[in-house]
Protein backbone atom coordinates (compact mmCIF):
# COMPACT_ATOMS: atom_id res chain seq x y z
CA UNK A 1 0.00 0.00 0.00
CA UNK A 2 1.22 3.50 -1.00
CA UNK A 3 -0.56 6.46 0.14
CA UNK A 4 0.43 9.90 -1.52
CA UNK A 5 -0.72 13.49 -1.40
CA UNK A 6 -1.69 14.47 -4.67
CA UNK A 7 -2.99 17.96 -3.93
CA UNK A 8 -4.35 20.35 -1.03
CA UNK A 9 -6.03 23.76 -1.24
CA UNK A 10 -4.24 26.75 -1.58
CA UNK A 11 -4.84 30.56 -1.19
CA UNK A 12 -4.80 32.14 -5.05
CA UNK A 13 -2.91 35.05 -3.90
CA UNK A 14 -0.27 32.84 -2.38
CA UNK A 15 -0.44 30.90 -6.16
CA UNK A 16 -0.04 34.23 -7.61
CA UNK A 17 2.99 35.24 -5.51
CA UNK A 18 4.42 31.71 -6.10
CA UNK A 19 4.27 31.84 -10.02
CA UNK A 20 5.46 35.23 -10.23
CA UNK A 21 8.72 34.72 -8.25
CA UNK A 22 9.29 31.07 -9.48
CA UNK A 23 9.03 33.13 -12.77
CA UNK A 24 6.31 30.01 -14.06
CA UNK A 25 4.43 30.66 -16.97
CA UNK A 26 2.53 27.15 -17.72
CA UNK A 27 -1.38 26.91 -16.04
CA UNK A 28 -2.01 26.27 -12.87
CA UNK A 29 -5.11 24.73 -12.68
CA UNK A 30 -7.34 21.47 -11.02
CA UNK A 31 -8.08 20.21 -14.54
CA UNK A 32 -4.63 18.50 -14.58
CA UNK A 33 -5.66 15.74 -11.69
CA UNK A 34 -8.51 15.36 -13.21
CA UNK A 35 -7.64 14.31 -16.49
CA UNK A 36 -5.28 11.92 -14.50
CA UNK A 37 -7.81 10.43 -12.22
CA UNK A 38 -9.73 9.99 -15.72
CA UNK A 39 -7.06 7.82 -16.72
CA UNK A 40 -6.54 5.66 -14.01
CA UNK A 41 -9.41 3.19 -15.54
CA UNK A 42 -7.24 2.85 -18.94
CA UNK A 43 -3.55 3.44 -17.80
CA UNK A 44 -1.58 0.69 -16.18
CA UNK A 45 0.92 3.64 -14.76
CA UNK A 46 0.47 4.90 -11.77
CA UNK A 47 -1.95 7.26 -10.69
CA UNK A 48 1.05 9.96 -10.10
CA UNK A 49 2.93 9.53 -12.67
CA UNK A 50 -0.59 10.14 -14.82
CA UNK A 51 -0.53 13.64 -12.68
CA UNK A 52 3.21 14.53 -13.54
CA UNK A 53 2.48 13.73 -17.41
CA UNK A 54 -0.78 16.17 -17.18
CA UNK A 55 0.99 18.56 -15.63
CA UNK A 56 3.57 19.03 -18.16
CA UNK A 57 0.85 18.90 -21.10
CA UNK A 58 -2.13 20.61 -20.03
CA UNK A 59 -3.47 21.56 -23.39
CA UNK A 60 -3.47 17.67 -24.02
CA UNK A 61 -4.96 17.32 -20.66
CA UNK A 62 -7.47 19.96 -21.31
CA UNK A 63 -8.81 18.00 -24.45
CA UNK A 64 -9.19 14.58 -22.58
CA UNK A 65 -11.46 16.15 -20.05
CA UNK A 66 -13.57 17.48 -22.90
CA UNK A 67 -14.30 13.81 -24.37
CA UNK A 68 -14.26 11.91 -20.94
CA UNK A 69 -16.73 14.52 -19.47
CA UNK A 70 -18.83 16.38 -22.69
CA UNK A 71 -18.87 13.30 -25.54
CA UNK A 72 -18.64 10.51 -22.97
CA UNK A 73 -20.42 11.34 -20.31
CA UNK A 74 -18.56 11.04 -17.30
CA UNK A 75 -19.10 14.10 -14.93
CA UNK A 76 -17.61 12.71 -12.06
CA UNK A 77 -14.64 13.22 -13.50
CA UNK A 78 -15.30 17.21 -13.11
CA UNK A 79 -16.01 16.50 -9.21
CA UNK A 80 -12.12 16.28 -8.69
CA UNK A 81 -11.75 19.82 -9.72
CA UNK A 82 -12.16 21.82 -6.42
CA UNK A 83 -12.41 25.76 -6.23
CA UNK A 84 -12.45 27.86 -3.09
CA UNK A 85 -14.87 31.40 -3.54
CA UNK A 86 -14.71 34.07 -1.58
CA UNK A 87 -18.46 35.61 -2.04
CA UNK A 88 -18.79 39.05 -0.49
CA UNK A 89 -21.91 41.73 -0.53
CA UNK A 90 -24.52 39.21 -1.21
CA UNK A 91 -27.98 39.51 0.32
CA UNK A 92 -29.48 37.03 2.60
CA UNK A 93 -31.87 36.52 0.13
CA UNK A 94 -29.68 35.10 -2.44
CA UNK A 95 -27.76 33.08 0.47
CA UNK A 96 -30.77 30.90 0.16
CA UNK A 97 -30.81 30.35 -3.16
CA UNK A 98 -27.10 29.59 -3.47
CA UNK A 99 -27.41 27.38 -0.29
CA UNK A 100 -30.03 25.26 -2.17
CA UNK A 101 -27.12 23.31 -3.73
CA UNK A 102 -26.13 20.57 -1.28
CA UNK A 103 -23.06 18.84 -2.62
CA UNK A 104 -20.97 22.29 -1.68
CA UNK A 105 -19.54 23.20 1.48
CA UNK A 106 -20.87 27.02 3.23
CA UNK A 107 -19.92 29.09 5.84
CA UNK A 108 -21.56 32.24 6.07
CA UNK A 109 -20.86 35.45 8.47
CA UNK A 110 -22.91 34.96 11.84
CA UNK A 111 -25.79 36.86 12.86
CA UNK A 112 -24.83 35.47 16.43
CA UNK A 113 -21.22 36.62 16.67
CA UNK A 114 -21.41 39.93 14.42
CA UNK A 115 -22.85 42.94 15.10
CA UNK A 116 -24.13 44.22 11.49
CA UNK A 117 -24.44 47.16 9.95
CA UNK A 118 -26.40 49.39 7.83
CA UNK A 119 -24.91 47.65 4.58
CA UNK A 120 -27.79 46.18 2.37
CA UNK A 121 -28.23 45.13 -1.13
CA UNK A 122 -30.45 47.41 -3.47
CA UNK A 123 -31.92 44.88 -6.06
CA UNK A 124 -31.95 46.09 -9.65
CA UNK A 125 -35.41 45.56 -9.97
CA UNK A 126 -36.34 48.43 -7.06
CA UNK A 127 -34.79 50.95 -8.73
CA UNK A 128 -36.22 50.17 -12.11
CA UNK A 129 -39.59 50.70 -10.75
CA UNK A 130 -38.87 54.12 -9.12
CA UNK A 131 -39.05 52.44 -5.37
CA UNK A 132 -35.67 52.92 -4.25
CA UNK A 133 -36.76 55.58 -1.39
CA UNK A 134 -39.70 53.23 -0.35
CA UNK A 135 -36.90 50.52 0.09
CA UNK A 136 -34.08 52.37 1.53
CA UNK A 137 -36.05 54.56 4.24
CA UNK A 138 -37.86 50.80 5.40
CA UNK A 139 -34.42 49.06 5.22
CA UNK A 140 -33.15 52.21 7.29
CA UNK A 141 -35.86 51.97 10.30
CA UNK A 142 -35.11 47.75 10.31
CA UNK A 143 -31.57 48.80 11.06
CA UNK A 144 -31.93 51.68 13.67
CA UNK A 145 -34.33 49.38 15.39
CA UNK A 146 -32.19 46.80 15.25
CA UNK A 147 -29.16 48.60 17.02
CA UNK A 148 -31.65 49.97 19.68
CA UNK A 149 -32.97 46.60 20.09
CA UNK A 150 -29.12 45.05 20.79
CA UNK A 151 -28.72 47.77 23.14
CA UNK A 152 -32.00 47.07 25.69
CA UNK A 153 -31.25 43.31 25.18
CA UNK A 154 -27.46 42.98 25.68
CA UNK A 155 -28.10 44.55 29.81
CA UNK A 156 -30.98 42.13 29.82
CA UNK A 157 -29.24 39.19 29.00
CA UNK A 158 -26.63 39.57 31.32
CA UNK A 159 -29.00 40.04 33.95
CA UNK A 160 -30.80 36.47 32.95
CA UNK A 161 -27.40 34.71 32.87
CA UNK A 162 -25.42 36.08 36.26
CA UNK A 163 -23.16 33.45 36.63
CA UNK A 164 -21.77 33.05 33.11
CA UNK A 165 -21.74 36.71 33.31
CA UNK A 166 -19.28 36.66 36.03
CA UNK A 167 -16.19 35.33 33.69
CA UNK A 168 -14.82 37.75 31.36
CA UNK A 169 -14.63 34.85 28.80
CA UNK A 170 -18.22 34.47 28.56
CA UNK A 171 -18.53 38.17 27.68
CA UNK A 172 -19.03 37.38 23.44
CA UNK A 173 -21.04 34.73 23.96
CA UNK A 174 -23.91 36.45 25.64
CA UNK A 175 -23.32 39.26 23.53
CA UNK A 176 -24.24 36.96 20.67
CA UNK A 177 -27.41 35.78 22.55
CA UNK A 178 -28.28 39.70 22.53
CA UNK A 179 -27.32 40.07 18.61
CA UNK A 180 -29.41 36.78 17.81
CA UNK A 181 -32.64 37.82 18.99
CA UNK A 182 -31.91 41.25 17.50
CA UNK A 183 -31.49 40.38 14.38
CA UNK A 184 -35.11 39.31 13.75
CA UNK A 185 -35.79 42.60 12.95
CA UNK A 186 -33.30 43.25 10.30
CA UNK A 187 -34.31 42.58 6.54
CA UNK A 188 -33.23 39.62 3.91
CA UNK A 189 -31.30 42.72 2.25
CA UNK A 190 -28.75 42.66 4.57
CA UNK A 191 -25.39 42.08 3.24
CA UNK A 192 -23.49 39.32 4.20
CA UNK A 193 -20.56 37.36 2.92
CA UNK A 194 -20.09 33.21 2.30
CA UNK A 195 -17.07 31.19 1.81
CA UNK A 196 -17.89 28.64 -0.37
CA UNK A 197 -15.89 24.85 -1.49
CA UNK A 198 -17.49 23.53 -4.42
CA UNK A 199 -16.52 21.40 -7.31
CA UNK A 200 -16.63 21.64 -10.95
CA UNK A 201 -19.47 19.38 -11.82
CA UNK A 202 -21.75 21.45 -8.94
CA UNK A 203 -20.64 24.84 -10.08
CA UNK A 204 -21.83 23.99 -14.04
CA UNK A 205 -25.01 23.05 -12.78
CA UNK A 206 -24.89 25.98 -9.68
CA UNK A 207 -24.16 28.39 -12.86
CA UNK A 208 -27.22 27.75 -14.72
CA UNK A 209 -29.84 27.63 -12.28
CA UNK A 210 -28.91 30.98 -11.00
CA UNK A 211 -29.04 32.49 -14.18
CA UNK A 212 -32.42 31.34 -14.93
CA UNK A 213 -33.70 32.78 -11.75
CA UNK A 214 -36.11 36.28 -12.61
CA UNK A 215 -33.53 37.92 -9.29
CA UNK A 216 -31.00 40.41 -10.98
CA UNK A 217 -28.87 39.84 -8.33
CA UNK A 218 -28.62 35.98 -8.79
CA UNK A 219 -28.46 36.17 -12.62
CA UNK A 220 -25.05 38.91 -11.26
CA UNK A 221 -24.08 36.21 -9.02
CA UNK A 222 -24.11 33.81 -11.98
CA UNK A 223 -21.79 35.93 -14.39
CA UNK A 224 -19.26 36.76 -11.69
CA UNK A 225 -18.73 33.84 -10.54
CA UNK A 226 -18.13 32.42 -14.14
CA UNK A 227 -16.13 35.47 -15.13
CA UNK A 228 -13.94 34.37 -11.79
CA UNK A 229 -13.61 30.45 -12.83
CA UNK A 230 -13.84 29.88 -16.38
CA UNK A 231 -10.14 30.76 -17.36
CA UNK A 232 -9.21 28.58 -14.60
CA UNK A 233 -10.64 25.26 -15.57
CA UNK A 234 -11.55 26.17 -18.98
CA UNK A 235 -12.38 22.27 -20.29
CA UNK A 236 -14.47 21.22 -17.09
CA UNK A 237 -16.78 24.89 -17.05
CA UNK A 238 -18.26 24.97 -20.18
CA UNK A 239 -22.54 25.12 -20.28
CA UNK A 240 -23.04 27.89 -17.76
CA UNK A 241 -26.01 29.14 -19.75
CA UNK A 242 -29.48 28.44 -18.43
CA UNK A 243 -31.71 25.75 -20.47
CA UNK A 244 -34.85 25.53 -21.11
CA UNK A 245 -35.26 23.11 -18.33
CA UNK A 246 -34.02 25.81 -16.34
CA UNK A 247 -35.70 28.79 -17.32
CA UNK A 248 -39.34 27.53 -18.25
CA UNK A 249 -39.67 24.49 -16.10
CA UNK A 250 -40.75 26.67 -12.46
CA UNK A 251 -42.47 28.92 -14.14
CA UNK A 252 -44.72 26.71 -15.55
CA UNK A 253 -45.42 24.72 -12.61
CA UNK A 254 -46.48 27.63 -10.81
CA UNK A 255 -48.65 28.54 -13.37
CA UNK A 256 -50.26 24.97 -13.90
CA UNK A 257 -50.82 24.81 -9.73
CA UNK A 258 -52.44 28.23 -9.95
CA UNK A 259 -55.13 26.64 -13.30
CA UNK A 260 -55.45 23.29 -10.54
CA UNK A 261 -56.42 25.04 -7.79
CA UNK A 262 -58.91 27.33 -9.53
CA UNK A 263 -60.63 24.35 -10.61
CA UNK A 264 -60.27 22.03 -8.16
CA UNK A 265 -59.75 24.17 -5.09
CA UNK A 266 -60.85 23.50 -1.86
CA UNK A 267 -61.93 25.78 0.98
CA UNK A 268 -58.98 26.93 3.32
CA UNK A 269 -58.94 25.05 6.80
CA UNK A 270 -60.13 27.67 9.57
CA UNK A 271 -57.64 25.85 11.83
CA UNK A 272 -54.70 27.78 12.33
CA UNK A 273 -51.64 25.10 10.93
CA UNK A 274 -49.29 23.77 13.21
CA UNK A 275 -45.97 24.88 13.37
CA UNK A 276 -44.32 21.12 12.95
CA UNK A 277 -46.66 18.22 11.60
CA UNK A 278 -44.87 14.62 11.18
CA UNK A 279 -46.69 14.43 7.96
CA UNK A 280 -45.29 10.94 6.71
CA UNK A 281 -42.88 8.25 8.01
CA UNK A 282 -42.22 4.63 7.17
CA UNK A 283 -44.54 2.10 8.17
CA UNK A 284 -43.87 0.06 11.06
CA UNK A 285 -40.57 2.22 11.61
CA UNK A 286 -39.27 0.56 14.30
CA UNK A 287 -39.50 -3.12 12.77
CA UNK A 288 -38.16 -2.04 9.61
CA UNK A 289 -34.77 -0.74 11.65
CA UNK A 290 -34.37 -4.29 13.21
CA UNK A 291 -34.89 -5.80 10.00
CA UNK A 292 -32.36 -4.07 8.55
CA UNK A 293 -29.96 -4.81 11.05
CA UNK A 294 -30.54 -8.42 10.66
CA UNK A 295 -29.68 -8.08 7.14
CA UNK A 296 -26.72 -6.80 8.05
CA UNK A 297 -25.81 -9.02 10.31
CA UNK A 298 -26.84 -12.32 8.45
CA UNK A 299 -26.47 -13.29 4.92
CA UNK A 300 -30.01 -13.82 4.97
CA UNK A 301 -32.38 -11.86 2.41
CA UNK A 302 -34.43 -8.88 3.25
CA UNK A 303 -37.66 -10.39 3.02
CA UNK A 304 -36.91 -13.32 5.44
CA UNK A 305 -35.55 -10.85 7.99
CA UNK A 306 -38.18 -8.40 7.54
CA UNK A 307 -40.59 -11.60 8.69
CA UNK A 308 -38.06 -12.14 11.50
CA UNK A 309 -38.03 -8.88 12.94
CA UNK A 310 -42.17 -8.99 12.54
CA UNK A 311 -42.00 -11.79 14.90
CA UNK A 312 -39.46 -10.61 17.67
CA UNK A 313 -40.86 -10.64 20.96
CA UNK A 314 -40.78 -7.12 22.52
CA UNK A 315 -37.62 -8.30 24.50
CA UNK A 316 -35.66 -9.78 21.60
CA UNK A 317 -36.30 -6.63 19.97
CA UNK A 318 -35.17 -4.52 22.76
CA UNK A 319 -31.95 -6.46 23.07
CA UNK A 320 -31.31 -5.83 19.76
CA UNK A 321 -31.21 -2.30 19.30
CA UNK A 322 -29.83 -1.84 22.65
CA UNK A 323 -26.69 -4.23 21.05
CA UNK A 324 -27.07 -1.35 18.33
CA UNK A 325 -26.99 1.08 20.30
CA UNK A 326 -25.46 0.59 23.91
CA UNK A 327 -21.51 2.24 22.81
CA UNK A 328 -22.86 4.81 21.43
CA UNK A 329 -21.19 7.59 22.69
CA UNK A 330 -22.52 11.48 22.04
CA UNK A 331 -20.15 12.03 18.59
CA UNK A 332 -20.76 9.30 17.38
CA UNK A 333 -23.20 8.75 13.99
CA UNK A 334 -25.64 6.59 14.32
CA UNK A 335 -25.76 3.28 12.07
CA UNK A 336 -26.55 3.38 8.49
CA UNK A 337 -29.46 1.08 9.07
CA UNK A 338 -31.17 3.72 10.28
CA UNK A 339 -31.06 5.54 7.21
CA UNK A 340 -34.16 2.73 6.23
CA UNK A 341 -36.91 4.95 7.83
CA UNK A 342 -37.58 8.15 6.29
CA UNK A 343 -39.95 10.89 7.50
CA UNK A 344 -41.45 14.15 6.33
CA UNK A 345 -42.53 16.92 8.51
CA UNK A 346 -44.21 20.56 7.14
CA UNK A 347 -42.84 23.27 8.92
CA UNK A 348 -43.61 27.03 9.16
CA UNK A 349 -40.48 28.47 10.17
CA UNK A 350 -38.81 32.05 10.35
CA UNK A 351 -36.09 33.26 8.46
CA UNK A 352 -33.33 33.35 11.08
CA UNK A 353 -34.86 29.18 11.44
CA UNK A 354 -34.61 28.35 8.47
CA UNK A 355 -31.09 30.38 7.47
CA UNK A 356 -29.65 27.16 10.11
CA UNK A 357 -32.06 23.97 8.81
CA UNK A 358 -31.21 24.83 5.16
CA UNK A 359 -27.09 23.77 6.83
CA UNK A 360 -28.40 20.17 6.96
CA UNK A 361 -27.68 19.46 3.29
CA UNK A 362 -28.38 15.63 3.28
CA UNK A 363 -32.02 16.26 4.53
CA UNK A 364 -34.29 17.39 1.28
CA UNK A 365 -35.96 21.15 2.59
CA UNK A 366 -38.60 22.34 0.01
CA UNK A 367 -39.43 25.84 0.86
CA UNK A 368 -42.05 28.18 -0.16
CA UNK A 369 -41.83 31.50 -1.09
CA UNK A 370 -42.09 33.79 2.66
CA UNK A 371 -45.37 34.69 3.26
CA UNK A 372 -46.39 37.50 5.47
CA UNK A 373 -49.75 35.88 6.48
CA UNK A 374 -48.16 33.83 8.42
CA UNK A 375 -47.51 35.87 10.66
CA UNK A 376 -43.84 36.80 12.75
CA UNK A 377 -41.33 34.84 14.90
CA UNK A 378 -41.14 37.25 17.96
CA UNK A 379 -38.29 36.32 20.33
CA UNK A 380 -38.96 35.74 24.05
CA UNK A 381 -36.45 38.19 25.12
CA UNK A 382 -38.22 40.97 23.44
CA UNK A 383 -41.15 40.45 24.78
CA UNK A 384 -39.76 40.30 28.67
CA UNK A 385 -37.94 43.78 28.01
CA UNK A 386 -41.05 45.34 26.45
CA UNK A 387 -40.37 45.59 23.19
CA UNK A 388 -42.92 43.60 21.75
CA UNK A 389 -45.23 46.57 20.99
CA UNK A 390 -42.17 48.48 18.92
CA UNK A 391 -41.13 45.04 17.29
CA UNK A 392 -44.54 44.34 15.66
CA UNK A 393 -45.09 48.39 14.62
CA UNK A 394 -41.86 47.68 12.62
CA UNK A 395 -43.63 44.67 11.11
CA UNK A 396 -46.61 46.41 10.62
CA UNK A 397 -44.38 48.66 8.74
CA UNK A 398 -42.46 46.25 6.82
CA UNK A 399 -45.14 44.33 5.81
CA UNK A 400 -46.76 47.78 4.19
CA UNK A 401 -43.74 48.50 2.11
CA UNK A 402 -43.59 44.83 0.89
CA UNK A 403 -47.25 45.11 -0.32
CA UNK A 404 -46.20 48.60 -2.42
CA UNK A 405 -43.08 46.81 -3.73
CA UNK A 406 -45.18 43.87 -5.06
CA UNK A 407 -47.42 45.78 -7.00
CA UNK A 408 -44.44 47.13 -9.39
CA UNK A 409 -41.60 44.63 -8.40
CA UNK A 410 -43.43 41.16 -7.38
CA UNK A 411 -39.83 39.67 -7.92
CA UNK A 412 -38.12 41.57 -5.67
CA UNK A 413 -40.39 42.25 -2.81
CA UNK A 414 -39.26 39.77 -0.37
CA UNK A 415 -35.86 41.62 0.13
CA UNK A 416 -37.61 43.95 2.17
CA UNK A 417 -39.25 41.03 4.50
CA UNK A 418 -37.29 40.48 8.11
CA UNK A 419 -35.24 37.31 9.94
CA UNK A 420 -38.84 37.07 11.81
CA UNK A 421 -41.27 36.35 8.65
CA UNK A 422 -41.92 32.74 8.16
CA UNK A 423 -42.64 30.70 5.37
CA UNK A 424 -43.61 27.08 4.59
CA UNK A 425 -40.86 24.05 4.13
CA UNK A 426 -41.44 20.61 3.36
CA UNK A 427 -38.50 18.38 4.92
CA UNK A 428 -37.48 14.78 4.77
CA UNK A 429 -34.68 12.91 6.50
CA UNK A 430 -33.98 9.59 7.29
CA UNK A 431 -34.27 8.80 11.15
CA UNK A 432 -29.66 8.99 11.15
CA UNK A 433 -29.96 12.21 9.83
CA UNK A 434 -32.80 13.31 12.42
CA UNK A 435 -30.11 11.28 14.92
CA UNK A 436 -27.40 13.99 13.55
CA UNK A 437 -29.75 17.01 13.47
CA UNK A 438 -31.05 16.33 17.52
CA UNK A 439 -26.99 16.12 18.71
CA UNK A 440 -26.62 19.78 17.00
CA UNK A 441 -30.07 21.38 17.59
CA UNK A 442 -31.64 19.95 20.49
CA UNK A 443 -28.52 20.42 22.20
CA UNK A 444 -28.64 23.46 25.00
CA UNK A 445 -26.01 25.68 22.84
CA UNK A 446 -28.45 25.34 20.06
CA UNK A 447 -30.11 28.77 19.07
CA UNK A 448 -33.71 28.73 20.42
CA UNK A 449 -35.46 29.19 17.63
CA UNK A 450 -34.46 26.18 15.83
CA UNK A 451 -34.09 23.88 19.26
CA UNK A 452 -37.65 24.55 19.58
CA UNK A 453 -38.45 23.20 16.51
CA UNK A 454 -36.00 20.09 16.40
CA UNK A 455 -37.51 18.91 20.24
CA UNK A 456 -41.09 19.11 18.90
CA UNK A 457 -39.93 16.92 15.89
CA UNK A 458 -38.33 14.71 17.85
CA UNK A 459 -41.16 14.28 19.98
CA UNK A 460 -44.01 13.63 17.00
CA UNK A 461 -41.17 10.97 15.56
CA UNK A 462 -40.34 9.40 19.20
CA UNK A 463 -44.29 8.20 18.78
CA UNK A 464 -43.57 6.39 15.76
CA UNK A 465 -40.49 4.87 16.68
CA UNK A 466 -39.44 4.95 20.07
CA UNK A 467 -36.83 2.53 19.90
CA UNK A 468 -34.78 4.19 16.99
CA UNK A 469 -35.20 7.50 18.64
CA UNK A 470 -34.19 6.02 22.00
CA UNK A 471 -31.35 7.94 22.13
CA UNK A 472 -32.25 10.62 19.81
CA UNK A 473 -31.41 14.20 21.65
CA UNK A 474 -29.27 16.81 22.03
CA UNK A 475 -25.44 16.09 22.80
CA UNK A 476 -26.13 17.78 26.61
CA UNK A 477 -28.95 15.21 27.43
CA UNK A 478 -27.49 12.01 26.23
CA UNK A 479 -26.54 10.77 29.27
CA UNK A 480 -29.36 11.34 30.59
CA UNK A 481 -31.27 9.58 27.84
CA UNK A 482 -28.53 6.81 28.29
CA UNK A 483 -29.13 6.44 31.70
CA UNK A 484 -33.31 5.82 30.70
CA UNK A 485 -33.21 3.27 27.94
CA UNK A 486 -30.29 1.10 29.34
CA UNK A 487 -30.37 1.99 32.88
CA UNK A 488 -26.52 2.98 33.19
Amino acid sequence: MKILLAGYNLDYDLISELKEKSGLHADLTPETISAAYARISRSARPVNELRGIARTEVEKARQSNRNIVFEMGHSSIAEHAVFNIDVLGISRLLVEEIEKFRLCAFTEKSQRYVLFDKDFVLPDEIGETGLTRLFAEMVAAQNDYYHHLYEQLRPYVFEQNKTLAKDPANKSTLEGWAKEDARYVISLATQTQLGMTINARNLELMLRRLAALPLAEAQEYSQKLYAATKDIAPSLIRYTQATDYDKFTRKNLVQKTNDIFLKYGQKAARLKPAAVNLSHVTDNADTRVAAALLFSSSQKDYTRCLNQAKSLSPKDKKSLFKIAFEHMKPHDAALRELENIDLQFELIISSSCFAQLKRHRMATIIAQEYDPSLGVTIPLSVRKIGQQKNFLKIMRQTEKSYEEIKKRAPVAAAYVLTNAHRKRALMKLNARELYHLARLRADTHAQWDIKKLTIEMLRQARKKMPMTLSLACGKDSFAAFYRKTFGR
